[in-house]
């Protein structure tokens, strides 16, 4: 087959350079060097897989896995792009496969071994030259694509879904904006949203604990006495124990991991321990470790929380689709508020936008009451580009417990980034103001609504409550960069550059990033004839600009995107 690649390669180079001649030699000579060229095309067609229509520059690679994440070696992976033959090749001795030279369109890809296949994992190129890595997970038909586990238990029954969200994540792949909705600026408020929704998640509290005093005299007090009950007796399982516990607890990971070692070398029977122990290593980042301990305790208790630990530890390894099937298994042997949060998060990281919303839906239903989860879900509403719904929903977890800020915050990101004034928002950070008058962000996300729902031009007296309010939210936060620039804004509105420069140099100084700052002062120099200060500030911008859309796209490459396996009939809306 090389030979003939090789000859044909030539083949084309020599009859192209000798085209003149067969033009001027007559149609005999033609018809003779089309027959051989003809010959060779159709000698490598017939060595090469059959990818009639499938040529490009693209590169498709990954590994096939059992449903407990192993490679396997000599399954059979068939790519099939509409409208053209299947292509096959064969997974190697590391269970790697990989397809090249493809076009830009839609793929399907399918693994299959002894009679047991993957779920079919639905690929978009979007451009040439692209290199894509998706893994293939076998499914193992007794299980109906749940990941199994030695010593497992657990019944499908132990969770049942009104309404199951109906996909499967099949695959990771390379970032491609699929998932993601609207402009740039959207988008990357969206990024932002989706960074900011992790944050919301509580802190693991192991089964049968008790959350301790975090601070305060009590604590102080309580740590005492722990630590005098190890002192007196350095070998006492329940002393290391509780003491490491209270270590874990407190977020003081390394002296809670040495602890709770001791504990499990006293005694490593004991199931709390060792799940205290695992979430310690994977805090200070002992991940090996911390896999085993769940492991080993999976093997002897399949538990829902110890499924959700497994989720994290694997995220954390660089192991996305198996931490998102170790979610999906938490929720469906306990369908707690927490489990739907953690399947859903990470649906949502890994750019499954329509999946994430259809997880926090499910959550929303059976716990109405859980504002994190009405914020979460009003962060995939808005990364799906569905602004009014997703506003609803913040205004709705804003009402649940007014005095948090976090869903005001979310909905005061979403109305700048929106391309109109967005229902019920103002009138919630109206209230945000009047509960919390002295929070910075509560003053400029609110003057900034107002603003924009006025169109920027409006009477004097509004215009004055404006500038009240972000001279109040650097008054109370002298950081504040973004209240700065706006006061800027202001004031360039009212022609009044001078006071504008110097409130853009404010905002530079406070966050000299800040790429917008460095265009509008720029655009103030030139408006009072200072053409070369100018000049520096535009150059600012644009070097700030080329840096930060390098960043975004270092850090988009670096999170991997899920692969959809559609059902036979998806339901709306559709799923990436």
């Amino acid at each position: 087959m090389k030979l003939l690649k090789i000859g044909y390669q030539f083949a084309q180079v020599v009859l192209s350079s000798y085209w003149a001649k067969m033009a001027r030699g007559g149609r005999r000579f033609q018809i003779v060097a089309l027959l051989g060229l003809g010959f060779l095309c159709g000698a490598y067609n017939q060595q090469v897989p059959a990818q009639a229509g499938i040529s490009g520059s693209a590169t498709v690679h990954g590994k096939v896995l059992n449903a407990a994440g192993e490679p396997v070696v000599g399954a059979t992976v068939h790519l099939q792009q509409k409208g053209t033959s299947k292509a096959e090749t064969v997974a190697d001795a590391k269970g790697e496969y990989t397809f090249a030279g493809l076009a830009s369109g839609s793929y399907v890809l399918i693994a299959e071994v002894a009679g047991v296949q993957s779920h079919d994992a639905a690929l978009t190129i979007s451009s040439l030259h692209s290199q894509y890595e998706l893994d293939l997970r076998l499914v193992n038909p007794s299980t109906n694509g749940d990941k199994s586990h030695k010593g497992s238990t657990a019944s499908a029954a132990a969770m049942e879904f009104a309404d199951n969200p109906n996909f499967a994540v099949a695959g990771v792949t390379d970032w491609t904006a699929a998932g993601g909705h609207g402009s740039d600026t959207s988008l990357r408020t969206s990024e932002a949203l989706t960074r900011e929704t992790l944050t919301l998640k509580p802190g693991a509290v192991g089964p049968g604990t008790t959350a301790i005093p975090a601070d305060g005299a009590a604590a102080r007090t309580s740590e005492e006495k722990l630590r005098t009950a190890v002192t007196d007796a350095p070998r006492d399982f329940e002393a290391n124990h509780r003491l490491g516990e209270f270590y874990l607890r407190q977020g003081r990971y390394p002296e809670a991991a040495t602890l709770l070692k001791t504990a499990f070398e006293i005694n490593p029977r004991d199931f709390d321990n060792e799940y205290d122990l695992a979430q310690a290593c994977e805090n200070v980042g002992d991940l090996t470790q911390a896999r085993n301990h769940v492991q080993q305790l999976l093997a002897e208790h399949d538990a829902a929380d110890l499924h959700r630990l497994a989720g994290s530890i694997d995220e954390k390894l660089g192991d996305p689709l198996t931490a998102v099937h170790e979610y999906e298994q938490a929720v469906r042997m306990d369908p707690s508020e927490q489990n739907y949060f953690e399947w859903g998060s990470e649906l949502l990281y890994h750019r499954a936008v329509w999946q994430a919303q259809a997880v926090f839906e499910q959550g929303v239903k059976g716990f109405p009451k859980s504002a994190r989860m009405l914020t979460a879900l009003g962060a995939a509403l808005f990364a799906g580009a569905l602004y009014d719904d997703a506003a609803n929903r913040l205004c709705e977890a804003s009402d649940l417990n007014p005095a948090d800020p976090d869903p005001y915050t979310f909905m005061g990101k979403i109305e700048i980034a929106a391309p109109n004034p967005l229902a019920c928002v103002r009138e919630k950070l109206e209230r945000f103001v009047r509960l919390q008058p002295d929070n910075a962000l509560a003053n400029y996300f609110y003057a900034m609504a107002l603003w924009k729902e006025n169109g920027r031009s409006t009477d004097p007296q509004t215009m004055q409550r404006i500038e009240a309010m972000l001279t109040k939210a650097v008054s109370v936060d002298p950081k504040c960069a973004e209240a700065y620039l706006q006061l800027g804004n202001l004031d360039a509105s009212k022609r009044e550059f001078e006071k504008a420069t110097s409130l853009y140099s404010k905002a530079i100084e406070v966050s000299p990033q800040l790429s917008e700052a460095h265009y509008r002062l720029g655009v103030a120099y030139e408006r009072i004839g200072e053409k070369e200060k100018a000049k520096l500030e535009f150059q600012k911008h644009d070097e700030i600009e080329k840096q930060t859309a390098a960043e975004v796209l270092r850090q988009r490459k670096d999170v991997k995107q899920f692969v959809i396996a559609l059902p036979p009939n998806p339901a709306s809306p559709p799923l990436n």
